[in-house]
């Protein structure tokens, strides 16, 4: 059923008057012989009505304007006075709530915009979510740490990344905060709410820990390395000093003999002592890197030819599946050397006396990047997450250096990276080089 449309009330007076005239306009016909006083006298009364309604019409139509205004959301229409007390009254207070109601605005613009730029400029990720956990917005920090495309519309349900599960966790379970590590990353998932519109949103902030916790690590392991090197360059150097005069003195006197032998032996291990040590020292000493552009296929070429031969010897070859043009790349090309003999020499004691070993370098050029794939035995689940942790290793012999010197070139050069076990061969190792 229908509803009848309200006739407006301007409509309503005009109809009235329009009677009020035909019965006076009827009635002078009667009169307009006898006395022609009494017709002109109610014609006037007429247009005294008519300026009365006027009078009270036109507050009425200033308020429809004004609704109409606010409807619109255009707060710069404001009235002029008229002269007439009512109407003055009318017109004031109409200006006063529009001066209001267009402050509060430009204070809401303003900060609405604030809090957009503090979002967006912020250290750590953020994440903002719509009613139905819709991503509505992603900053640059989240996006960094994402590595992923643009999610933004996407439901949260949809999306496919370790940090994105553990969110759907902590919305699950109801709790606000874990720490995640991934490989030589770690960081600290926080999940919030907030009132919009009268109903829940949350929003999720992922703060990196990973160079807090290396700076806290380099704090700890620096210092007793300092404190060992200084011990151990104190006591080599005299002690090197009498084997070698202790050595000299049983070759003059006997020639080669099994106490000449022993003090080689030992020589030799103070000075491969003393190797480790300066080694752990340059770990600690990291410069900032030189970075200069540089062709990265040159670099993969060379630091192979540098392992061939000890490659040859296991039975291991190198397989090149790399980009049609050169990679040029911005970094230290001295420190990436070092991450890539490192990497190169773990594949190669990986694979062992593997039948037929194959170490092969991949690059990619959107995004830029290179993988290093080998068929070794791979990681086990138990080391994966101390991988990066200094002093770590799962050889006999290891010094847990190679992998934390990687870290640390890695992150300063910003290329992120991941060391997994493949499940088609042996491990990879991912770095995104842009």
């Amino acid at each position: 059923m229908s509803a009848i449309p309200t006739m407006r009330l301007r409509t309503k007076y005009l109809l009235f008057v329009c009677m009020i005239h035909a019965i006076a306009l009827f009635l002078s016909y009667f009169v307009f012989e006898k006395n022609k006083v009494y017709f002109l006298c109610s014609e006037v009364l007429i247009l005294i009505s008519w300026q009365l309604y006027n009078q009270m019409i036109r507050p009425l139509n200033l308020l429809v304007q004004g609704a109409d205004a606010i409807r619109d959301r255009d707060f710069n229409i404001k009235f002029v006075k008229t002269g007439t007390l009512e109407m003055d009254q009318l017109i004031e207070v109409y200006n006063q709530m529009i001066d209001q109601l267009r402050k509060e605005r430009t204070l809401q613009q303003q900060q609405h915009f604030f809090l957009d730029k503090l979002i967006d400029h912020s250290p750590v990720g953020i994440i903002i979510l719509d009613h139905d956990d819709r991503v509505q917005m992603v900053n640059p920090v989240a996006k960094k740490i994402l590595h992923a495309i643009p999610i933004e519309g996407w439901f949260l349900k949809d999306i496919i990344h370790p940090i994105i599960d553990e969110v759907r966790v902590l919305l699950k379970e109801k709790k606000r905060s874990v720490t995640l590590k991934g490989g030589a990353e770690s960081y600290k998932i926080q999940v919030s709410e907030f009132i919009d519109q009268g109903f829940p949103r949350h929003f999720v902030i992922i703060q990196e820990l990973t160079n807090e916790l290396l700076i806290a690590e380099k704090q700890g392991y620096g210092k007793v390395i300092r404190m060992m090197a200084h011990e151990v360059n104190n006591t080599i150097g005299p002690v090197n000093s009498i084997l070698d005069s202790a050595l000299e003195m049983e070759t003059e006197r006997i020639g080669s003999s099994s106490l000449g032998n022993a003090l080689q032996v030992a020589i030799d291990r103070n000075q491969n002592l003393n190797l480790f040590m300066r080694n752990l020292a340059d770990l600690v000493r990291l410069p900032e890197p030189d970075k200069k552009y540089m062709d990265l296929h040159e670099l993969i070429y060379s630091v192979a030819t540098l392992w061939t031969e000890r490659a040859k010897a296991q039975n291991i070859s190198f397989e090149f599946n790399l980009y049609q043009v050169p990679l040029i790349i911005f970094a230290d090309q001295l420190q990436l050397e070092q991450v890539l003999i490192n990497i190169v020499k773990n594949a190669i004691e990986a694979i062992g006396a593997n039948a037929q070993g194959v170490i092969t370098f991949t690059t990619e050029n959107e995004p830029k990047r290179l993988r290093i794939i080998d068929n070794g035995k791979g990681i086990s689940a138990e080391a994966v997450p101390y991988l990066f942790s200094p002093f770590f290793s799962t050889k006999v012999d290891g010094q847990g250096i190679g992998l934390t010197l990687i870290k640390d070139v890695l992150l300063k050069h910003d290329f992120p990276f991941h060391l997994y076990d493949n499940e088609k061969v042996g491990a990879e190792f991912p770095i995104n080089v842009s």
